[in-house]
């Protein structure tokens, strides 16, 4: 990763690429601590700090912690990929949008994203004006007023549509999805927190510290943590650069006076074709019974939000399935089998084994549903694990840890294929040199 970010560096394009997306990453972490008016962010970050395990906890890591101090930015990138899940799905659902997308060409692909991002403003709004609720029902707020409650609504509205502009911009003049560096962007800004704690915990434990709030983490778990983190992440990058290639022959042909084709090559098909956006959706779908309790004053503390809370059975058994139900989703999505198998036979090639057209298509949509299916296992194993052996020593912040590390590890995999893209893109010197 650091080779590659060197030899990108001493090309200007990519020098100038690279220096705007660290420059909008200053931003977004500028916009972080930045507070809200009205809000008593001490009273707000000591009620965070004691549900770190539940789904505030998860938004707060997602946010860069943000979230718990109540910052402009304090939605962070949230709303966007909410808007991203709705209207993905309801272009499968309606036939309009469903045109639009696979016909309507670049005009389409824009129209789907201005409504993907009028849905982000719409529902930036709605989770504003829950955050609100949540801080008056608290008694987080310092003035009750009319005035205050639409200053601070549309303060959160307006973080979260400019959070989604900076990721666009980084997707357009940067390097890599800006939506994911982002997130990625937030949530590595949590590690020097999360060693801190871990330190603080074994001091903790070593001296002998007690108290309600108090974390005593064992010096020998503190190094099964740290070993099982290193094991994840050897986990994640080798899974993710993990594929299936299949085998394809170009039958020899005349064109003109030379022989043509007889030669092979395959076609790789990642084990982990979705990459990341499987968990980082379910995460989202299986948050939101929870989330809307959380802002709801009534249902604080209630048998309901206990149901959905990060630790539990329900809540687990609602991320499995989701990640499962996503990965098939996002498989289908990018991998047309069909699709395939006409380019394959439209250009003179074909799978050993198997004849042109219907069979090689079975074949390819068989071994699709196999590698979709581990990959999804993997994704919820990755995603689940932390949960049940966070639950099982006592450490609930690892129900959150193990996807945080699932996320930054593919991000920072992406990217770095993206800028090594990039380069060798502006090194091809074409047939005419």
């Amino acid at each position: 990763m650091l080779e590659t970010i060197r030899n990108a560096w001493k090309i200007p394009e990519l020098r100038k690429k690279l220096l705007m997306t660290a420059f909008i990453i200053l931003i977004f972490r500028l916009g972080n601590n930045i507070p809200v008016p009205y809000v008593d962010t001490a009273l707000l970050s000591n009620y965070f700090a004691s549900s770190s395990a539940t789904i505030l906890g998860m938004m707060n890591v997602m946010s860069g912690g943000a979230f718990g101090r109540a910052t402009l930015l304090a939605l962070g990138i949230q709303p966007y990929i909410n808007s991203s899940i709705i209207i993905q799905l309801l272009t499968i659902a309606i036939p309009a949008l469903e045109r639009l997308a696979k016909e309507g060409g670049e005009d389409g692909k824009k129209k789907i994203a201005a409504i993907t991002r009028y849905a982000t403003v719409a529902i930036g709004l709605l989770q504003a004006f829950g955050y609100y609720m949540l801080c008056r029902s608290q008694n987080f707020l310092t003035d009750t007023g009319v005035l205050p409650a639409i200053v601070v609504i549309l303060v959160f509205t307006a973080g979260s549509a400019f959070t989604m502009w900076l990721g666009e911009q980084i997707t357009e003049f940067g390097i890599g999805n800006g939506i994911s560096v982002i997130l990625f962007a937030g949530i590595i800004s949590r590690v020097p927190t999360a060693v801190f704690a871990l330190y603080t915990g074994i001091y903790n434990w070593v001296t002998g510290a007690t108290g309600t709030n108090v974390l005593r983490i064992h010096p020998v778990g503190a190094v099964g943590i740290v070993l099982g983190m290193l094991a994840l992440v050897v986990f994640v990058v080798f899974i993710t650069l993990a594929e299936r290639r299949l085998p394809v022959q170009y039958a020899k042909r005349v064109v003109g006076r030379k022989m043509m084709g007889g030669n092979s090559t395959n076609i790789p098909m990642k084990v982990n074709m979705s990459g990341v956006m499987p968990i980082i959706f379910a995460q989202t779908i299986a948050s939101i019974p929870a989330t809307i309790a959380a802002f709801v004053p009534k249902w604080q503390n209630s048998a309901f939000m206990r149901a959905f809370d990060t630790t539990s059975v329900i809540y687990c058994v609602v991320y499995f399935l989701l990640i499962i139900g996503f990965s098939y989703f996002y498989a289908t999505i990018q991998f047309n089998p069909v699709e395939v198998a006409n380019n394959l036979k439209k250009q003179g090639g074909f799978i050993p084994g198997f004849r042109p057209g219907r069979p090689t298509v079975e074949f390819i949509s068989k071994v699709l549903n196999k590698i979709t299916m581990f990959g999804a296992l993997y994704l919820s194993v990755i995603a689940i694990l932390p949960i049940v052996t966070g639950a099982v020593i006592g450490a609930s912040y690892l129900a959150i840890g193990g996807t945080s590390v699932m996320i930054v590890v593919s991000v920072a995999l992406e990217t770095q294929k993206a800028l090594e893209a990039q380069m060798m893109m502006r090194h091809y010197k074409g047939f005419l040199e």
